[in-house]
Order: C-alpha cells, then structure tokens, then sequence
C-alpha cells in the first residue's frame, strides 16, 4: 500500500485543533481509497519561538524538505506581538515559503450549496454560484521587499518596497493560464498599473506570457481597487485571478467572506516540484481556542487539495469535497451555523466529514 509522508504544523491558536481533525480526515480517505499516510509533527510559529526562541527551527525546514506535503494550522497571537518583526510568528510562515521554493498560492473562493445563505451576497447576485481561483504570487512584492526606518524632515519615518523581476511575474503567470486551461479559460489579472511602476512590469509580462504560450486563454486586466468591487457586484465574471503577494493577499478574503465565512477557505502553496504547503486562509484566532467553536472546514478542504494537487489522488478529493457538502446539509460550527442545522463544535463537525467518507 502507499503511503504518503506528511508534516503536520499544527502552530498556534486553533491551529492543533484544526490540523488534527484535517489529519483524521485525510486518515479517513486512505483507508477508503487504498492509501495511507505517515504523519510527522513540526513546529512552527509561536510555538516554536516558546519551544527554541525561533519561528523556525532548521529541523521545520529539513523535515518539510523531504515530505510529499505539508499541512499547516495557523501562527501568532497577542503573546508574541511585541517581538521584532523577524522573531515573530508569522516570520516563521513567511520563511518556510521561502524555504520551499513555494511560489504560487492558489486559493479556491466556492459556496457550497447548503452555505448559499451564510453568504453576504443577494442569490440574484450568486446566481449559479460562486468558484473562483485566486493565484496569488507568494514569494516576492512588498512583503519580501527591502524596508526599514529612516527620518524625513527630521520625522520618524518608515518604508516598505514593491519589486518584481520578470522572472518572478512570468512563472506565477504561467501557474494562473494553466490553472485556467482545467477551468473555463479566462484569467483576469490584477494591478494598479495606473499608479505603481511594478504593476506596469507586471501588465506587460503577464501579457507576453499569454501571446506567446497561452493564446488559448482570455485574458482581461483590472486595477485593484475595481477588482475587490466586481468581486461583490458581479463575481460570476471571474474564473482565475493571477495578482501580487499583497494584493492577492486582500482578495483572497474579501472572496473568503462573499463564500459565507473565513472559516471555509483553504489554499495550496506550490512551487517548481509536487510538494506543496496545503493551509487554510484563516488565522490562529487564539480567542476560541480550546473552546471547540473553530470550524475544521478549511484545513480539511486544504486536505483535499493536497490529495489532488501533490498526491495525485482527485477521486478521494472529491469525496472528501463531496462530504463537507453533505455533512453542512445538517450540522454547523458556530460560524456558519443556522436555523434547521445542529450547532456543533470543532471534533463533531470533522467527524461528521468523516462519517460520509
């Protein structure tokens, strides 16, 4: 039998709780279609720091390396938040990204049909539905840019750089028109190449990547702040958005909340090879934790997709996709519960996955 060799970091928060139900599932869909997995606890984020002093331990890094995946829970919290920027939690994330060569994130926005009504969004405005693809590039942009402090007319001042190099923005465009050839061919990608001058690279290349490799596929471009207000008026018009680090990093929740709640969203983080990070959007959110109320949903969904992206497994994909839509016919975690569905918390709603499996 297969077996596949995945590192659990389970983080902070919620994180443990999550990841533990998301492992169980995984578990649970081996043993139905044939597989298993071999699973290796890692540290991670805050944890980390309380454990060694950093975010990210060498051992993190090297067991990650030679996994076939990776499953991530959540980093931070309030406990850590006055230490300097590269000792805190989310250093950590950031530096495992780096670490792995995981360039592209690509994070599937989708209402489930029973979850219709959690969404913000007027039915006339769903319409059939809502499945959009947001391919955000993870390694470069501001978040990785030089930055620091300085004074300006004798103020304290500070700064963060956007750079992006054409190689940077041809691969994760390519990530984003392959991505649209399984889809329905349309990429639409977004900048503010109206302002900033690495929008305007961008544009370009994204643009030349397409003409010359991809002229199967529809592109259209649009600013930013145009996007994050199409995705609320009309977000049937989008298939696969490709944009940068932060900007993909904003849409990417604001498409989480149109979904019905934070708490559903997973994401796949890739890179040159098959291994991949697999993560919900969510974060460690250390107000709940321990209480039962986080919703396992998205680490279980970011299970599946590491059972069809990394694993090459798309029929125990689709069924654990198929028993999160069941099981939400029934029962709810605080988040998204309703009238008609039975409030549960964080174990029953994973083991109510399970039971469809």
């Amino acid at each position: 039998m297969k077996t596949y060799r995945i590192v659990l970091l389970k983080g902070d928060g919620i994180g443990p709780e999550i990841v533990t139900q998301a492992a169980l599932t995984l578990q649970k869909a081996g043993e139905s279609f044939g597989f298993g997995f071999d699973f290796d606890d890692a540290l991670l984020g805050g944890c980390a720091i309380d454990a060694g002093g950093s975010p990210l331990p060498e051992e993190t890094v090297e067991k990650c390396r030679a996994a076939d995946a990776v499953l991530l829970g959540a980093v931070g919290g309030p406990k850590w938040d006055a230490l300097p920027g590269d000792r805190r939690p989310e250093a950590g994330l950031l530096g495992i990204r780096k670490a792995l060569g995981l360039y592209a994130n690509l994070r599937p926005a989708v209402i489930f049909r029973p979850l219709r009504g959690a969404s913000p969004l007027k039915d006339g405005i769903i319409g059939d539905g809502l499945d959009v693809m947001i391919v955000r590039e993870l390694t470069g942009g501001i978040y990785f840019g030089d930055r620091g402090r300085t004074v300006v007319d004798g103020a304290p001042a500070a700064y963060d750089t956007e750079k992006y190099s054409v190689p940077e923005v041809e691969r994760i465009a390519r990530v984003a028109f392959e991505t649209a050839r399984k889809r329905k061919k349309r990429v639409c990608s977004v900048d503010k190449a109206n302002v900033l001058e690495s929008s305007r690279l961008w544009r370009a290349v994204v643009a030349r990547v397409r003409r010359e490799q991809f002229p199967d596929v529809a592109l259209t471009n649009l600013y930013v702040d145009n996007c994050a207000m199409q995705l609320v008026r009309d977000p049937g018009q989008f298939d696969v958005i490709v944009t940068s680090n932060m900007f993909g990093d904003i849409l990417s929740d604001e498409a989480s909340m149109i979904s019905g709640s934070i708490g559903m969203l997973p994401s796949a983080s890739l890179g040159a090879g098959k291994a991949g990070l697999y993560e919900p959007i969510h974060g460690s959110a250390p107000d709940i934790a321990g209480t039962g109320a986080a919703n396992p949903l998205a680490a279980i969904l970011s299970g599946a997709m590491m059972l069809r992206l990394s694993l090459d497994r798309p029929d125990a994909a689709r069924a654990v996709e198929d028993a999160v839509s069941a099981a939400l016919e029934t029962v709810r975690t605080p988040d998204i519960w309703t009238q008609g569905t039975k409030k549960v918390d964080c174990g029953e709603m994973g083991a109510a996955v399970r039971s469809f499996l």
